[in-house]
């Protein structure tokens, strides 16, 4: 670190302010005459490689979280880098310097997402901070690589801090909570990829936090990340955010007050072309050539760290072939991960279908053959996108069934030909149930409806959601093709990023799957659980909420009420819930303040697997319980295994205003089982977690 540091300083020396800060825009200028090439910071990761061609899809974010597997995300994330790797290698002989063509990763997004009504909340692992930072630290782990001196990629955790919506006004609000919820809730997952997993850089969100625009906050930037956590790395800033100190938040009057500001506080690169304006800074005495310097020493470090500018190239990453890119041991991968993170909410008996008993299937609704669903937001370009029908197609073509597909509505409009009368494809779906054995109906949303402000040009602007109920005519649509269905088995699929209240079916139809944004391999890892070749596995990293009213106000920051370590009321399916088609068994439980022991076994009669989770809680705690440890554990039919589940090291602490922590005494209940252990789960699972007690 410290020859990155003298080589960066070596090359600054010898530059003009001019040119120093032509480095601070995301778009960083050439410098031929120092031998600088021309370098674009900003390029997108979330699931792969993003927004600059064919790379492996995987599974959008929030389905990664509901495998709970820390292991698989590690996999994704170093397939995911190897893609990266591949792409700027092949690029770069072709001089192409271009947007999304870098190293440097702006992912994982680590906010947390506290209320299922946030168009961006599938980009996130989900709503618990410490789930959140597991799955973060390794996930940077397969970005970066083992070395973190020497990087395979950067990686960025964003976005920094206490950010979840509401999209459209994130550019004028203040996000405002209280000391408590700010480091026990928004802050956790951020400290530990300092801590944990060395990530190279930090971008601050688009809001205010606590009346600090984050891209200028002192107390986050300075306080915080500089200096409580003694953050080295590079930080950006959200994407033409600079401009909206002066132009929305109204913190500043002008551009030079605004990147005066922004660099002031350590925010080191402007996604955007705001920082031009340094130059009048300096000028004016707002900002000093010193901390200019500082900026770009820091962005020198990073890409040195990568093998560029002059540092030495690593040849086990520059070596990486093209031909990995969505090679087939990614596909298997993929497909794997979508298995993995597929959540069954309810199965009474519908579920496994059997193919050799049925003679036709009806696939109805408009998620059934949606590319658009099955890849959420950030993604790359996929060589092929299996949707549902096409999945269930490949099991008909393999055992000789018959498959009637009908669209049966649009997504949120309440026709699909403009000229034709409402409902204009119900008939259809109707007369499909009727000349079929059995019928998956395929509902939700798509990153057309629900996503980032603008982004791809969101049906309702902001891109957050109206609510928790299906859009346009999609209930309607279940409810008269479950009447049609007569008795038939009827198997909801839900496609979306976030909690859907699907009360009605839950109490209307044999099965539901929910499947988030389960990625290009979707449809098929879809097929293979509705038709028994997998047992469904993944649990739900959000709560299932019963309806709107369950919900505070969107724009209340405090964590009251909201999530399960907060929530006073039942939800519909709970935080860690699903179902597989084995029972599994525990044995042996045993718990210290540092883990937890168990045995495990599968009851069932084919290969399957089961999330262990471990939830403390204490009546001298706010929170109602939280999770602090979890393992998936794969087994074969009749097989057991001991299991050791290490526990969060703060599981049994909090943090006061200043974030420092203390240990909060007491006698804790140590919740162990395949679910959380409140009285909505266990009614669900038909299995009671073990409780061990023990005096912290």
């Amino acid at each position: 670190m410290t020859d990155y540091k003298k080589a960066a300083r070596a090359l600054i020396s010898q530059m003009t302010l001019e040119e120093k800060v032509s480095q601070m825009l995301h778009g960083s200028a050439a410098i031929p005459r120092l031998g600088i090439p021309a370098y674009n910071w900003w390029n997108e990761a979330l699931h792969g490689v993003a927004r600059a061609g064919t790379a492996t899809v995987f599974p959008q974010a929030i389905a990664m979280a509901a495998m709970f597997d820390e292991e698989l995300i590690y996999e994704i994330a170093v397939a995911v880098s190897d893609e990266g790797r591949a792409k700027y290698h092949a690029y770069q002989e072709e001089g192409d310097r271009d947007i999304y063509k870098g190293l440097t990763f702006w992912s994982p997004n680590i906010n947390i997402f506290r209320d299922p009504r946030w168009g961006r909340g599938h980009e996130t692992y989900g709503e618990d901070p410490y789930l959140t930072a597991r799955l973060g630290i390794k996930f940077v782990n397969g970005l970066q690589g083992p070395d973190k001196n020497h990087l395979k990629t950067a990686a960025c955790a964003k976005h920094f801090a206490v950010h979840s919506g509401p999209e459209g006004i994130r550019h004028e609000f203040d996000a405002v909570c209280n000391d408590y919820d700010l480091w026990n809730t928004y802050l956790p997952q951020f400290e530990a990829m300092v801590y944990e997993a060395d990530v190279e850089g930090f971008m601050p969100a688009y809001n205010r936090t606590n009346g600090e625009p984050c891209c200028g906050s002192t107390a986050l930037l300075v306080d915080i990340l500089r200096g409580k956590w003694s953050f080295d790395g590079y930080v950006t800033s959200d994407c033409w955010a600079i401009k909206d100190f002066h132009e929305k938040h109204k913190v500043t009057s002008n551009a030079t007050e605004s990147v005066a500001l922004a660099v002031n506080a350590g925010c080191h690169l402007n996604c955007g072309n705001l920082y031009g304006y340094c130059l009048i800074a300096v000028k004016e005495g707002l900002l000093s050539e010193e901390k200019i310097n500082d900026a770009v020493e820091h962005l020198y470090v990073t890409r040195m760290k990568l093998g560029l500018l002059g540092a030495p190239e690593i040849p086990e990453y520059i070596n990486i072939p093209y031909d990995i890119l969505d090679c087939p041991k990614h596909k298997a991968l993929n497909l794997k991960a979508s298995q993995n993170g597929i959540v069954m909410l309810k199965n009474d008996g519908a579920l496994p279908l059997d193919p050799a008993k049925i003679k036709s299937v009806a696939v109805i609704g408009p998620n059934a053959n949606n590319r658009t669903a099955l890849i959420g937001n950030y993604f790359g370009t996929a060589r092929e996108l299996i949707t549902v029908v096409e999945g269930i197609s490949e099991k008909a073509d393999e055992h000789g069934f018959r498959v009637y597909y009908a669209e049966g509505c649009h997504l949120f409009k309440d026709r699909l030909s403009i000229l034709a009368f409402k409902d204009d494809r119900e008939s259809e779906a109707v007369s499909a149930v009727k000349h079929s054995d059995a019928v998956v109906v395929c509902l939700g949303l798509d990153s057309t409806v629900e996503g980032e402000e603008n982004d791809l040009g969101n049906e309702f602007g902001g891109g957050d959601k109206e609510g928790l109920n299906f859009p346009g005519r999609q209930q309607h649509l279940l409810e008269k093709v479950t009447k049609a269905a007569n008795g038939k088995p009827v198997i909801l699929v839900t496609l979306a990023g976030s909690a859907m209240a699907v009360t009605w079916a839950d109490e209307n139809v044999g099965a539901i799957l929910h499947g988030f944004y389960p990625g290009a391999q979707g449809g098929r890892a879809i097929a293979d659980i509705i038709f028994g070749k997998v047992s469904p596995s993944g649990k739900l990293p959000v709560t299932f909420y019963r309806s709107d009213t369950d919900l505070p106000d969107f724009c209340d920051y405090n964590m009251e009420n909201r999530t399960y370590r907060y929530f006073r009321g039942e939800p519909l399916y709970p935080f860690g819930f699903g179902l597989g088609y084995c029972k599994f068994e525990m044995s042996g439980v045993g718990a210290t303040e540092n883990e937890v022991t168990l045995t495990v076994k599968n009851n069932g009669s084919m290969q399957a697997a089961e999330i262990v989770q471990v939830y403390a809680s204490n009546p001298n705690l706010r929170e109602v319980r939280s999770l602090i440890g979890f393992k998936r554990t794969e087994l074969e039919a009749g097989q057991s295994k001991t299991v050791v589940i290490p526990l969060d090291k703060n599981a049994f602490f909090r943090r006061d205003s200043n974030g420092d922590l203390y240990k909060v005494g007491g006698k804790y209940e140590i919740s162990v089982g395949f679910s959380q252990p409140d009285e909505r789960s266990v009614r669900l699972c038909g299995v009671k977690p073990a409780v061990v007690m023990l005096n912290v």
